[in-house]
């Protein structure tokens, strides 16, 4: 079944907020940021007098401009003395990152704003820039000096025990480096925003409405019902549009401060700068063993980088609690710190702290299978956590639902024919082969859903129905899915469907798309009104039929009612409708679930390193994916093809990185290494459909799988292809200049030994 959106995004086009053209837009003034050049600096002074002079400015604002808003809600420490890192509106006494707002013009012409932002005169005083984890924990400077430390949050450390190494024959300790990466949608954020005295509307690129809408009202001190938020078609989020940010909150007070419309689209390099960014944990693993392959003990110590303001609390205890992955560990010990740097917020992305632990664990594994000389698929094979076993508690605290591990992993392999790529491993390096073969693999679980999600379903006279939902479409084929289920419940056609979302006036209670939770959240909502419409149908069936509610049965295939046994004496839903005497029947739901589902699958990546000059090919890359029973093939493969090219591109080619000054090196496409299609070979995914007991659609979430599963499986790969090198680990990204200097210092260790 072909996704249903298709034929208007690639024939008439989507329309996203920089394509409204609304009458509540009209005349709009257009907004242009004035952010800071440097990393770290007080502010002395603000002139925007030559700018307020410039033709076609319409109004410049700063942070005294904004001083009457309600104070922003910090993020409060638990690891200091109730310190506080709170976000301004815009920066007024200090930037923290190159980037960061100081104010905001607005200009009648779209092109204007660039010249008149040029205008505003900022003053700074340098401050030396905290750039990285280990300067951000010595606290020589501080971005916050009433904190007095750049710790944000601390748990779990006090905790560790060495005695659960004591008996291990080996133990293996590395320092893990999850690099920082940018998210690069296709649609950069936008907002637009309208007030006509008595109600505030905001059109926002965004992945959930609701949320949008309490931020606003709690920011301007308004009531949430003088707030209405529109999502229109949404060009990619990754977790970078979860809710509303600081620009976009600004952009919709300058409409309700001015009371004339404005709109703000930001440019490719803004985003790259300004919006916030993924990972940038430092990881230090030790594990520990027999020499049977027998993992016995597993510590996982994360430094969690969140940039100039902890925007979440989330990142680093969901890396913790799913630090185990798939594997049966006696003995498991975690912990993390949260420091502050000058560098780019970073916020949930793809995964959202579970790429994290897969790719930490993932690597230790194959360093202790290393170590101990046993092959890290057998490693793997004897420590994953038995079929049987499940529902499962981990150490950690998860409680995992479902799974089936090693067969997962069975079926990778066989896919692969991997026994046959590590004999021509063999030959290749007997041979002097400077082409080195490298074969890389991950086993993963991650954690998706949880929670609640809403929808409506209606079914008019004509026998159409409609579909509102809480979830948010941002490129996952909702409208395709939710069709499909109205249509498996209630035999109306998928072409007699519509499905809304992103507004809420019409639907002012949802949570939203994020964390791979719409199937198995909204779609069950979807799934039980439809069946709550069917339910309420079935006795005005009866009616017009002149039987009992028992005799009656909906013929799903043709989208007729008729008595058990006499499908030629039947009625359609326009009947139905019409002897009910309403213009429609319809059923509101709120679907909660308290337990998150658990995905898992496995990961094989066959590279080719060049080993005299570090470059990398990606020969092949194999995947199972289990997120229970498959809705639709093409939604899931669709998902399944994103994140791998994403995870792949994490591990060899994107980096956001920062100098000396905190100034980002690569803060352009032309610098920043966003994967291409000609970098990526043709996938090749097995199937696997093992349902979950959570949900009545047995499913679990798709849209992370991927990205989790195959960074640890192509930086494995890459590693093992110059194993026999004598390198034992190099960090993310398997650049060719990372991956030489690898192979050099490997070849220097071993003269020295000489």
């Amino acid at each position: 079944m072909n996704r249903v959106e298709d034929l208007r995004l690639l024939t008439s086009g989507g329309v996203y907020v920089d394509d409204l053209r609304v009458p509540e837009l009209l005349g709009a003034a257009y907004v242009t940021f004035v952010r800071s050049p440097v990393a770290h600096a007080v502010i002395t002074g603000i002139d925007t007098s030559r700018a307020e002079a410039h033709r076609g400015v319409v109004a410049v604002y700063t942070a005294a401009d904004l001083a009457d808003l309600p104070a922003p809600q910090p993020f409060r420490s638990s690891g200091t003395d109730g310190g506080f890192f709170a976000e301004p509106p815009l920066a007024g006494e200090k930037v923290r990152f190159v980037g960061e707002p100081v104010a905001v013009v607005l200009t009648d012409a779209r092109y204007g704003g660039q010249d008149a932002a040029d205008l505003v005169v900022v003053e700074y005083e340098l401050l030396p820039a905290v750039v990285g984890h280990a300067q951000a924990l010595r606290d020589d400077t501080l971005l916050f000096e009433e904190a007095g430390t750049n710790l944000a949050d601390q748990r779990g450390r006090d905790a560790y025990d060495d005695d659960v190494f004591v008996d291990a024959d080996v133990v293996v300790e590395r320092e893990i480096v999850n690099h920082r990466v940018a998210c690069v949608p296709m649609e950069g954020r936008a907002t637009a925003a309208a007030f006509d005295g008595t109600r505030l509307t905001v059109w926002h690129s965004s992945q959930n409405a609701q949320r949008c809408r309490s931020t606003l009202a709690e920011t301007l001190g308004i009531p949430t019902e003088a707030v209405r938020v529109i999502v229109p078609d949404v060009g990619g989020g990754f977790g970078a549009k979860i809710g509303i940010d600081r620009d976009a909150i600004v952009v919709a007070w300058a409409a309700w401060k001015s009371g004339i419309p404005v709109r703000w689209a930001e440019g490719r390099a803004e985003n790259l700068i300004a919006m916030t960014q993924g990972r940038a944990q430092l990881n230090r693993v030790k594990i520990g063993g027999r020499r049977d392959g027998t993992i016995t003990a597993y510590r996982l110590d994360v430094v969690q980088d969140a940039g100039a303001y902890p925007r979440t609390s989330t990142l680093a205890p969901v890396t913790c609690t799913m630090a185990p992955g798939v594997y049966d560990i006696p003995h498991v010990q975690t912990g993390y710190r949260v420091v502050v740097t000058n560098a780019t917020p970073v916020n949930k992305y793809r995964g959202a702290g579970r790429p994290e632990a897969t790719a930490a664990i993932e690597r230790a594994v194959d360093l202790f299978a290393a170590e101990i000389g046993m092959d890290p698929a057998e490693v793997r094979r004897r420590n994953v956590i038995a079929a049987d076993a499940f529902p499962f508690h981990t150490r950690t605290g998860a409680h995992y639902d479902s799974g089936e591990y090693e067969a997962a992993l069975d079926r990778v392999l066989g896919a692969a024919g991997y026994a046959g790529l590590r004999a021509e491993q063999t030959a290749r390096r007997n041979n002097g082969c400077t082409k080195a073969l490298g074969i890389g693999m991950s086993v993963y679980v991650e954690m998706t859903g949880g929670g609640g999600e809403t929808a409506k379903v209606t079914v008019d006279a004509d026998g159409r129905a409609t579909v509102l939902t809480g979830s948010s479409t941002q490129g996952q084929g909702h409208h395709t899915a939710w069709s499909m289920l109205v249509e498996a419940e209630l035999g109306i056609p998928m072409d007699r469907t519509t499905v809304v979302h992103g507004d809420t006036d019409l639907i002012p209670k949802a949570v939203g798309t994020y964390s791979s939770r719409s199937l198995q959240l909204g779609g069950s909502a979807v799934f039980k009104a439809a069946s709550h419409v069917r339910d309420q149908a079935r006795r005005h069936a009866a009616g017009l039929l002149g039987a009992s509610e028992s005799d009656i049965v909906l013929d799903a295939a043709s989208g007729t009612w008729h008595t058990v046994g006499h499908p030629g004496r039947s009625v359609v839903w326009a009947q139905v409708i019409k002897h009910a005497d309403v213009e429609s029947l319809s059923a509101d739901v709120e679907f909660d679930s308290d337990q998150p589902t658990f995905p898992f699958g496995a990961h094989l990546s066959v590279v080719e390193v060049d080993t005299e000059t570090g470059m990398t090919t990606l020969l092949r890359h194999m995947t199972v994916d289990d997120a229970g029973p498959i809705l639709n093939p093409v939604l899931a493969e669709g998902q399944r093809h994103g994140g791998i090219a994403q995870g792949i591109a994490q591990a060899l080619f994107e980096e956001v990185r920062y100098d000396a000054s905190g100034t980002p090196l690569n803060a352009t496409l032309a610098g920043y290494g966003a994967v291409a299609a000609a970098d990526l070979p043709d996938f090749e995914l097995e199937a696997s459909e093992t349902p979950t007991y959570v949900n009545p659609l047995g499913v679990k979430g798709i849209g992370e799988s991927g990205t989790i599963g195959s960074t640890p499986a192509v930086q494995n790969a890459v590693i093992d292809a110059v194993a026999h090198l004598g390198v034992r680990h190099i960090d993310m990204p398997l650049t060719p200049g990372r991956v030489w200097a690898a192979i050099n210092e490997a070849g220097d260790r071993r003269q020295t030994r000489r």
